[in-house]
């Protein structure tokens, strides 16, 4: 009776990996977050304003650098030195700067070059759009299948819960075309040409968003493959191959960081069902399992935009990037006296896990996934 009562007051709202917790247990735990949290946002000061003020000073002493060597470029030390600094700039705008700030990171500051309202990034993605289905639709429903759209982005299964088709076995190959040209699939990730096909959103809807993308893609275009060229004369073909080459780079780290943060072995999956009604203790609960950390240095971990703290990124998304090393220790310790995995692990090790993933969905699933024709 008194077992049967306790089960009533105090259920088990949580099963996985053989752990399981109560609701008690999971709202204690979301307490411990939020005051970590709370205790880290009323701390910030001067000390975070330098952190990113050095940070923007650099990326663009890089770019300016990067690019008046590539006007050198017939000089091959010069155009190597170029290309490396000018996608050095460009990593550091998209993840330590454009991502973060996007995020309302330095909102707090004041500062109009920082504000996540008016903030625009060097990537073909438009701003408004990212905000929507990353700030929104991907750190809202995290890992669910079927509502954050980050999960295989439109082309790839990564999860059990998805239907198996025979595309789905040339996705070892076409993964490495989604990194090769990441920026592009980031930009057109928000068309939802799919629910466009299926008749869930408007064609008067897909339009307009598809205006906004022509004309950042455009802006980029001129930028990059035409107005620095051309501004380099005789020396055109050296300034172009170096620009497409820092994009290059660029898109094949920012892919190397973001799947070794969402897709690991051990990054859990959600069903819609499962978070249906979730508390703010049950969302905490799937941050932490949906994501996985790369350990490394401090350098590394600036040039991932600290996305090598994904755990943390996903559990404080407005928290100041240069706070995550700082707290990661603390979530790990919450983490462990509750029984929850903590996934990190090398650079090496969560891409060959991630590899792993790829291959493996590749193929129907044994316990028999339906095919899709």
């Amino acid at each position: 009776m008194g077992y049967a009562m306790q089960q009533e007051h105090d259920p088990i709202v949580f099963q996985r990996d053989g752990v399981s917790l109560t609701r008690s247990q999971v709202d204690a735990f979301g307490e411990e977050i939020d005051a970590l949290r709370q205790q880290v946002m009323a701390d910030r000061g001067e000390s975070d304003a330098r952190y990113i003020r050095r940070v923007v000073r650099f990326q663009k002493g890089c770019e300016v650098a990067g690019r008046g060597l590539l006007f050198l470029g017939f000089l091959p030390p010069a155009w190597l030195a170029g290309t490396g600094l000018l996608a050095l700039s460009k990593i550091l705008e998209n993840m330590e700067i454009g991502h973060n700030v996007m995020h309302g990171q330095w909102d707090w500051l004041g500062d109009p070059n920082l504000d996540s309202a008016h903030y625009d990034w060097d990537n073909t993605c438009p701003a408004e759009q990212w905000k929507h289905s990353h700030n929104y639709m991907h750190h809202t429903y995290t890992n669910v299948v079927g509502k954050d759209r980050d999960v295989g982005y439109g082309i790839m299964r990564m999860s059990e819960h998805q239907s198996w088709n025979p595309a789905y076995l040339f996705q070892p190959i076409y993964n490495w075309v989604l990194a090769l040209l990441f920026e592009w699939g980031v930009a057109f990730h928000d068309l939802e040409i799919e629910r466009v096909i299926r008749g869930d959103k408007s064609r008067a809807q897909f339009r307009k968003e598809q205006k906004l993308i022509f004309k950042k893609v455009r802006r980029q275009v001129l930028k990059d493959y035409v107005l620095f060229p051309l501004l380099a004369g005789p020396f055109f073909l050296f300034v172009l191959s170096g620009n497409f080459t820092a994009n290059i780079l660029r898109n094949l780290w920012s892919y190397l960081i973001i799947f070794c943060g969402h897709f690991t072995e051990r990054a859990e999956m959600f069903t819609e069902e499962e978070v249906e009604g979730e508390s703010r203790g049950q969302w905490y609960l799937r941050q932490l399992l949906g994501s996985s950390n790369l350990e490394g240095g401090r350098l590394f971990h600036i040039l991932s935009g600290n996305l090598s703290h994904q755990i943390e990124h996903h559990l404080f998304p407005d928290m100041p990037s240069n706070r995550y090393q700082q707290v990661a220790p603390k979530v790990r310790e919450i983490a462990e006296r509750y029984g929850l995995h903590y996934n990190s692990g090398s650079l090496r090790r969560q891409f060959g896990s991630v590899m792993r993933r790829i291959h493996r969905l590749a193929l129907p699933s044994r316990r028999g996934a339906a095919v899709v024709n």
